[in-house]
């Protein structure tokens, strides 16, 4: 089978706002149209600021795609304004470009047996993606899926005779799963789906297909189905853990999985198809196995722990489970994970804290690593980026939580953003950032990245503890941190900022209505103001897994919990600046949730800046827009900080 390989995380589409969807209003005070940009308050940057910052912009990154079947490598990366596909042929040698599209290219795939390639890409920032299978031999590409639908999930088939992926309409609440032709744009529905469903792999003679239903971080099922006669049979048990994605092994009788089942963290998991016998191959882990890669020849798997944010690839005999010599990485994060046809080589993206993401080999046999690519830091020497440090610090229930804390080299006290991440269900990790080696280098401001409660990455129990009724718990973990502050001597906290996107921006918001006279302000960017709002026009086939996360406001007590912490109902309580970016195609969080938070702190006579892109969706991915974001934002923490100009 050959992976599919997502570059970019999905989502969802959504409902816009009455007035987004009317276009900009006119003679709106502050109200300026810079290119693809809606903006309000937002000053005009100064050159000095820009010169230096697209620098930090500039630097590039190269993941991973596949192994092409000359021995070479597929990879994304961004030499214009998006990423795009490009071949390499051998280690650091020149990186051809492939795909010259002016959206981005979100994920692809080498057709086996073949010089094709599907991938995918979206519009605008929509993830509405569509697959489309490329020729290199004349450049042309055609469209595998229908228009305006959102397809993923896609598979091949060993013989690449087989496509399989899953659809479904934007208003919809349930996927489906099609396997076509991998020869023409003919496709079948093999299964109705109940949810989100995802085909997962194919068996070795293309007959079966392993399908995963996600229905919460906690809980996913494993299904197998046969593609000639649409059978399908549960190979999970009936019980509310995790099973996440899975290959068959070659002979077909089984299937290695990850599974939280019976331990705080996913396991590498063997099930017996015959007789439903599962058997843990990593018990002794007291880390997650994040993803894993079974060799074609079912010898070996290459499997990626989560140790703390960082990564640890390890190597295991599929039969004896005895570990085998694996590559010595330097601190960072490892993903993309794939063998290559002969069951040898293992290709997979690194990136660091100090470097951006590379693309790596590792040799089976010979014990060998290779590097095939080396990212440009924007002229930047990699020697100025700073290694963030752990820190811990006790919150309100004498819960122990941890983060990562970027210190400038510059003597104190320095100025903080507490940069807080997205989900919930997610982690920061110390790969590598432009954006905060810039705000710790140029601006000098110390960066704290926090793990809350309801992070990935420290267990299920861990992960559950900021669910429906305790959202809030996170956000005292956040005033908890505050006075971790308070008492470090090289941190300023008179000049403490909150900074994060999607669920980070409801904490943002979150924090500020809490410890508004503890912050200086905030960045709100993508993020959640009215949790019943949100899940009332977030896209109808994300919508009930988001309700599995932060509860159903179709009932009455869940209702009044929103109420009650949403931050908008509580933004009479904000009287520091607040800057609020967002996607106005944004599938997850939709637009609405900006323009909201940001008119009732006008209203009742605040500062609030406002940046819009409308040609971008959650979160920005195009290069202009992205230098115009961080411009503003270096604008923004030079005026709630003070400093020097």
């Amino acid at each position: 089978m050959r992976f599919f390989l997502a570059i970019l995380c999905t989502a969802a589409a959504v409902s816009l706002s009455a007035a987004a969807q009317t276009g900009p209003a006119q003679n709106v005070p502050g109200r300026e149209e810079r290119g693809a940009l809606r903006v309000e308050h937002v000053p005009v940057t100064p050159p000095d600021v820009s010169e230096r910052l697209r620098q930090y912009v500039n630097t590039r990154s190269a993941g991973f795609a596949d192994w092409l079947p000359d021995g070479g490598v597929l990879i994304s990366t961004r030499f214009g304004d998006t990423s795009q596909l490009h071949r390499v042929d051998r280690p650091m040698g020149a990186r051809t470009q492939l795909t010259f599209y002016e959206e981005r290219i979100t994920g692809a795939a080498v057709k086996p047996n073949s010089e094709e390639i599907l991938f995918t890409r979206d519009v605008g920032g929509d993830e509405n993606f569509g697959g489309y299978l490329l020729d290199p031999a004349t450049g042309r590409a055609r469209a595998v899926t229908q228009p305006g639908t959102r397809n993923e999930g896609f598979i091949w088939s060993d013989d690449g005779r087989q496509i399989a992926w899953s659809y479904v309409p934007a208003s919809e609440p349930n996927y489906d799963v099609y396997v076509g032709d991998g020869a023409s744009t003919s496709a079948r529905r093999v299964f109705d789906g109940e949810g989100a469903v995802y085909p997962a792999d194919f068996s070795a003679d293309g007959a079966k297909l392993l399908l995963q239903r996600y229905i919460s971080v906690a809980e996913s099922h494993l299904y197998v189905l046969d593609v000639a006669t649409n059978a399908i049979t549960r190979i999970t048990p009936d019980i509310r853990v995790s099973y996440s994605g899975g290959e068959f092994t070659p002979d077909g009788r089984s299937i290695i999985t990850l599974s939280d089942e019976n331990a705080q963290f996913q396991r590498l998991i063997r099930v017996d198809l015959a007789t439903g016998a599962r058997s843990v191959l990593t018990p002794d882990l007291a880390w997650s196995v994040e993803s894993f890669d079974l060799s074609p020849d079912g010898r070996t798997i290459a499997y990626v722990v989560n140790e703390a944010g960082r990564s640890a690839l390890r190597l295991m005999d599929a039969r004896s489970l005895r570990a085998l010599p694996a590559p010595d990485l330097p601190a960072g994060i490892v993903s993309g994970v794939s063998f290559d046809d002969q069951s040898r080589r293992i290709g997979f993206t690194l990136n660091s804290s100090t470097a951006p993401g590379d693309v790596y080999s590792w040799d089976v046999r010979a014990r060998t690593l290779t590097r095939w690519t080396q990212s440009e830091t924007g002229g930047i020497p990699a020697s100025t980026f700073v290694e963030p440090e752990l820190i811990t610090w006790r919150s309100f229930d004498g819960r122990e939580i941890s983060g990562f804390l970027y210190r400038p080299r510059t003597q104190g006290p320095h100025p903080v953003v507490i940069n807080i991440h997205g989900g919930p269900e997610s982690q920061f990790r110390p790969g590598f950032s432009s954006t905060i080696q810039y705000w710790v280098n140029e601006l000098g401001v110390a960066v704290i990245a926090p793990n809350v409660r309801g992070s990935d990455g420290y267990g299920k129990d861990f992960l559950a503890l900021d669910n429906a009724e305790r959202r809030e718990d996170s956000v005292r973990d956040i005033g908890a941190l505050l006075d971790w502050i308070d008492a470090q001597s090289t941190l300023d906290n008179d000049r403490v900022a909150v900074y994060g996107g999607s669920y980070g921006g409801y904490m943002v918001l979150a924090s500020m209505t809490h410890y508004n006279d503890r912050l200086a302000g905030g960045v709100d960017i993508v993020g959640i103001s009215n949790f019943a709002t949100f899940l009332e026009n977030t896209s109808g086939y994300r919508r009930d897994l988001r309700r599995a996360e932060y509860g159903d406001e179709r009932n009455a007590d869940m209702r009044a919990v929103f109420d009650r912490i949403s931050p908008l109902n509580a933004i009479g309580r904000v009287n520091r600046p607040l800057f609020v970016v967002h996607g106005f195609n944004d599938p997850r969080v939709p637009v609405s949730e900006a323009e909201q938070v940001y008119a009732a702190v006008r209203r009742n006579g605040g500062e609030a800046w406002l940046m819009i892109a409308m040609n971008e969706g959650h979160g920005f991915s195009r290069r202009e827009n992205q230098e115009a974001q961080r411009e503003a934002e270096t604008l923004f923490f030079r005026r709630i900080f003070g400093l020097r100009q």
